[in-house]
């Protein structure tokens, strides 16, 4: 009997041991973490940009092999500092290059909390108040658009998730015996000639095919031509085919351009076709009162996405797709298992209504920005990222060495100056660690994109964005 109490004794202590161990080194983990951050805050001012390290000398500069053995907490720690410093610098102010940027504090730390949690969001079970934060965030969404009381939604990894759910749901909406017993006839899907590169992706995935898709004429300013779509669903119903989906673009990802989702509802209604908006890019305009006019007649759409960590910036990775009834994410999603859904009915078990099973928690990172700031404070990020492109397209609309490409009313500033090839411009600038932009091509020609989604930057921001980018020309590239 001593010896029974004696064993019990030393294993309460044992595992007390191991748990004091055990903190002790995660938070040994996190002072490091904090260190390295701290090390790169002040590395993005000295040196927002990087020199890119090539391809081919990335295992020679970086110890990043994986080996039979570890490394001790000193050398670990260097090689951790040395790939993180070593890493493109897209918080700083001079990274223009894609559709996000920045960092915002409240959203940084809601993903750090997420980590931490380690929640998996697709039963109530696991995932408990978490989930509740994820309904919020759709509920409030769908009132921002006008959904009505039936709509539902869901988070995915990235507007192309988002677009393919959408397209799933319009197939098996044409065609409701698709998913058991495969498509029959053709299928034709329309969007504009400026969509995002996922549509024709997306068509292959739910087996359409690359083919069916029909690509709609945009007009001067990248935005979809109603006239021509109407044209195209009538020659594809003449020919016997079915025509099912129009897709709609809240902000294409050149011009940065709103088709007319007036319009657009209208037409798809007249044939009943689903029609869904893609908003990645810019459909985080629902939150401004300055700019959400770009959306007139959203609210008309089967379904709407929008991508939090590009225009709300939020970390990567948080896209939310609006559904206005929710019966269709049930039939294009659900699926019993019993070994899962186990509690608590099907509207906080969210597996049901997403394309994944496993899923990280990007709904906490959304919800501290969203509950810190008030949905009048994202509306403020948004209308400043408006500001900071309008300060940009009035600086070379009046300076005679810059050819404008682009329109009000976007946050991307399509410009090419003094005739400089973009992509020479752009590249260079790169290769020499000045700036990091990208250059795109609409009707034709080839300019270089100046996107203001970073909310952190300033005028002032933007103002030395033009000093470096002129500077660097004249000195490497004009009359060379």
């Amino acid at each position: 009997m001593k010896i029974l109490i004696f064993l019990l004794i030393f294993k309460k202590l044992y595992l007390l041991f191991l748990q004091k161990n055990t903190q002790k080194i995660m938070n040994n983990d996190l002072d490091l973490f904090r260190s390295i951050a701290e090390e790169l805050f002040e590395a993005e001012k000295l040196e927002p940009v990087l020199k890119p390290m090539e391809p081919l000398a990335l295992f020679s500069k970086l110890d990043i092999s994986l080996n039979q053995e570890g490394v001790d907490e000193e050398t670990f720690a260097k090689l951790l500092r040395d790939l993180v410093l070593s890493t493109p610098r897209t918080a700083s102010r001079k990274f223009f290059n894609q559709l996000f940027g920045g960092r915002n504090s409240k959203s940084t730390l809601g993903e750090l909390l997420a980590v931490l949690l380690n929640n998996s969001m697709y039963t109530y079970k696991v995932g408990g108040p978490m989930i509740g934060v994820e309904k919020e965030l759709i509920h409030r969404s769908n009132e921002l658009l006008n959904y009505p009381a039936e709509a539902d939604g869901t988070l995915a990894p990235g507007g192309s998730m988002t677009n393919l759910m959408a397209m799933l749901m319009a197939r098996d909406k044409a065609q409701d015996s698709a998913r058991t017993e495969g498509m029959r006839g053709q299928l034709c899907l329309y969007t504009s000639a400026e969509s995002h590169y996922s549509v024709p992706k997306n068509a292959a995935f739910i087996g359409v095919g690359r083919n069916q898709l029909r690509y709609v004429k945009a007009d001067a300013q990248g935005r979809m031509d109603p006239t021509d779509l109407r044209f195209q669903i009538k020659k594809d119903i003449k020919e016997g085919k079915q025509p099912f989906l129009v897709i709609g673009t809240a902000g294409t990802t050149v011009m940065g351009a709103f088709d007319p989702f007036e319009d657009l509802a209208l037409i798809a209604k007249e044939f009943n076709l689903w029609f869904h908006i893609d908003g990645a890019y810019c459909g985080s305009a629902i939150f401004s009162e300055r700019y959400n006019h770009l959306l007139q007649g959203a609210a008309a759409s089967d379904s709407f996405s929008y991508n939090a960590h590009k225009m709300l910036g939020t970390p990567l990775s948080c896209s939310l797709i609006l559904v206005k009834d929710k019966r269709f994410l049930y039939e294009s999603f659900a699926n019993d298992a019993d070994y899962l859904y186990q509690t608590d009915g099907d509207d906080y078990n969210l597996g049901k209504t997403s394309l994944q099973c496993g899923r990280r928690n990007d709904a906490l990172k959304f919800w501290t920005l969203w509950k810190s700031v008030g949905t009048k404070g994202l509306g403020e990020i948004v209308d400043w990222q408006f500001d900071l492109a309008n300060h940009a397209l009035k600086y070379v609309q009046g300076n005679p060495d810059y050819t404008v490409y682009s329109y009000p009313n976007s946050i991307g500033v399509c410009f090419n100056y003094k005739d400089i090839p973009a992509n020479v411009l752009c590249n260079q600038l790169y290769q020499s660690g000045e700036l990091m932009i990208g250059y795109g091509q609409f009707d034709g020609d080839e300019f270089v994109r100046l996107v203001t989604v970073n909310a952190g930057n300033t005028f002032a921001d933007i103002d030395v964005f033009f000093q470096e980018l002129e500077q660097f020309a004249e000195a490497n590239l004009v009359n060379s």
